[in-house]
């Protein structure tokens, strides 16, 4: 991170705001026993050190009829076409994850879906069609168990 070194008021302000974005820099400062100019001067040089990427909303996709979670695992042919097969996921708005993977699979893949059917045709009709993937293995979640960020403690 260009030679700036986070510290305990830094990770403080992370660790509140990663649980609630939308909280007032006043009310971080007040928690954090700084000014809220502080917060705000922080605030902005870890995002201009790209440390703070985005802020995002959490909404609870099964009030909007997205019930189903699944994971996939993906084979590719050869490890080659991992960016060409990156580029093909993206256009499927469903796929809310990916990752590249050691182990069994190349990659590992979220998808959300409204219901068994829904996840059928995309994967038959928009994963499956795609060059360089071999196969897949998908995985019905059950249930979301644990869903948060990391707590800091300690610049890593």
């Amino acid at each position: 991170m260009q030679n700036y070194q986070l510290d305990n008021t830094d990770l403080a302000i992370l660790n509140i705001l990663m649980q609630d974005a939308r909280r007032p820099f006043t009310e971080v400062a007040e928690e954090v026993f700084v000014s809220p100019g502080t917060v705000h001067v922080r605030m902005r040089k870890m995002e201009k050190l790209g440390l703070i990427k985005n802020s995002q909303l959490q909404v609870d996709l099964s009030k909007l009829g997205l019930d189903v979670t699944a994971f996939l695992g993906v084979y590719l042919q050869k490890s080659s076409l991992y960016d060409d097969v990156v580029a093909a996921l993206k256009a499927i708005p469903e796929i809310v994850d990916c990752h590249y993977t050691t182990g069994a699979y190349s990659m590992f893949v979220k998808i959300v879906c409204r219901d068994t059917n829904h996840l059928k045709n995309i994967l038959h009709d928009f994963i499956q069609p795609i060059e360089g993937i071999e196969r897949t293995e998908t995985f019905i979640s059950l249930e979301e168990s644990i869903n948060r960020q990391v707590q800091l403690n300690r610049a890593y």
